[in-house]
C-alpha cells in the first residue's frame, strides 16, 4: 500500500468514526429542539452559536487549521438548524388574527418552519396553547405609542401559561383601499383600536370617521370584501398584497419609532440558569388591603437589587375596585437571590405568580 492509499484508508476510518459521532450529535440536536419547542424558543440562538465556536476552536492545536475548523463548525450548525427546521414543521403557533396580521409576521420570523394557527381573539389563541391545540401562543403585550395590551396581561394573571420570550418588532401602519380609490374618496377608516390610536393625528387631519375592528389584517380583509372606495383600512403592507388592496399612504403612524412587543407563551417555564445582562422576569401579584402594602413589596424588590422596568395596575375581572399588579424586573429570578425574593414576597402578597423569565429579541 503506497502513501496515497494509506492516507485514504486513514481518512475512511476517521470518516466512519465521524459518522457515528455525527449521529450522536444529531440525537442531542433533537433533544435541544424538544426543549425549545416545549418552552417556545426559536431555533436560532446567535449568542450560543458564537460561544460554541469560540470554545471549540480552542481545541485545535494547529493555528493554520483554526479558520478552517470554524468553517467546518458553521457547516455543522447549519445542518443542525436545517434538521431542527424539518422536525419543527409539526410545531403549531397560535396567534390572534389572520394572515397579514403583525402577530402572524412575528410568528413566521420566529418560527419559519412551524405551522401557524389563526384565532379570532386573544383568549382563543391563549386557550389553544393551554389545551394543547398549539405548542406556543404569540400575543402582543405592549406598543411603544399606544401602551399596554391589557387583555393579554389579564390572561397572564388568569391563565396557566408562562412567558419565555419577548419579541420587539417595528410596526409600520399604512392606509389601504380598494383599487381605484384616492385619498379624497376616503370617509371612514377601519382598524384595530391600537392601530387607530397610533395613527390618530393623521386621522384627525383628514377628519375621517373611525371604525374599530378586531385585527388590522381583518380590517384589510373587510375593506377588500366591501369594495367601497369611501372606506380604507390601516394595516401592514403585507395585507395589501394578500387582499388585493392599494397603498394610498405609507408610514402614517404618528411615531416613527413604533414598536410592538409580543410575548411568546408556552405551557412550560423556562428556567435560565446562566445569568445574562438581558435577563428579565415578570411577577403578577395582588396586595393586601392595608396602608403601605404596595410600598412593602417595592422595598423588598429594591433590597434584593432588582430594577423594575415597568409596573402596571389592572382591574380584576368580577371584583369591583380590586386590582392586580403586573411588574417586569431586570435580572435572573432563578438565581439564589431571585428565589429568596420570591420567598419574601410570598409573605406579603395575597397572590404572587411568577409568569415567566425571558430574554428579548428584536425582529
Amino acid at each position: 500500500m503506497n502513501q496515497l492509499e494509506e492516507a485514504r484508508a486513514q481518512i475512511a476510518t476517521l470518516d466512519k468514526e465521524m459518522a457515528a459521532l455525527f449521529e450522536q450529535r444529531m440525537r442531542q440536536v433533537e433533544s435541544v429542539l424538544s426543549y425549545k419547542m416545549a418552552h417556545g424558543l426559536p431555533i436560532l440562538d446567535a449568542s450560543q452559536e458564537e460561544k460554541v465556536l469560540a470554545r471549540n476552536v480552542s481545541y485545535i492545536q494547529d493555528p493554520s487549521l483554526q479558520e478552517y475548523y470554524v468553517l467546518f463548525q458553521r457547516g455543522v450548525m447549519e445542518v443542525s438548524k436545517s434538521y431542527q427546521g424539518r422536525l419543527m414543521q409539526g410545531m403549531k403557533i397560535a396567534y390572534c388574527g389572520i394572515p397579514g396580521a403583525f402577530a402572524h409576521s412575528a410568528a413566521l420570523k420566529l418560527f419559519p418552519d412551524a405551522k401557524t394557527l389563526d384565532f379570532p381573539d386573544f383568549e382563543a389563541a391563549y386557550k389553544a396553547c393551554e389545551e394543547g391545540v398549539a405548542d406556543v401562543a404569540i400575543l402582543p403585550i405592549e406598543n411603544s405609542y399606544a401602551g399596554d395590551v391589557g387583555r393579554v396581561m389579564d390572561l397572564g394573571f388568569e391563565g396557566s401559561l408562562f412567558i419565555n420570550r419577548m419579541v420587539q418588532m417595528d410596526v409600520t401602519q399604512n392606509l389601504l383601499a380598494v383599487p381605484g380609490a384616492t385619498l379624497s374618496d376616503i370617509r371612514q377608516v377601519v382598524s384595530h383600536p391600537q392601530a387607530l390610536a397610533q395613527c390618530s393625528g393623521y386621522i384627525r387631519e383628514h377628519q375621517w370617521e373611525e371604525l374599530e375592528y378586531a385585527n388590522t389584517a381583518m380590517a384589510a380583509q373587510f375593506v377588500a370584501a366591501a369594495g367601497d372606495k369611501n372606506v380604507a383600512a390601516i394595516a401592514s403592507l403585507e395585507t395589501a398584497s394578500l387582499y388585493g388592496l392599494e397603498v394610498l399612504a405609507s408610514h402614517i403612524n404618528a411615531s416613527k419609532e413604533n414598536t410592538t412587543r409580543f410575548a411568546v407563551f408556552s405551557k412550560v417555564q423556562n428556567a435560565v440558569s446562566q445569568a445574562k445582562a438581558d435577563d428579565h422576569f415578570i411577577l403578577i401579584f395582588t396586595v393586601r388591603n392595608e396602608a403601605g402594602a404596595l410600598a412593602k413589596i417595592l422595598n423588598i424588590i429594591g433590597a434584593h437589587g432588582f430594577n423594575m422596568s415597568s409596573l402596571h395596575s389592572r382591574p380584576m375581572t368580577g371584583q369591583v375596585w380590586k386590582h392586580y399588579f403586573f411588574a417586569e424586573l431586570e435580572g435572573n429570578v432563578h438565581s439564589s437571590n431571585g428565589q429568596d425574593l420570591l420567598r419574601q414576597l410570598s409573605t406579603v402578597c395575597d397572590k404572587l405568580k411568577m409568569t415567566g423569565s425571558y430574554r428579548s429579541v428584536s425582529l
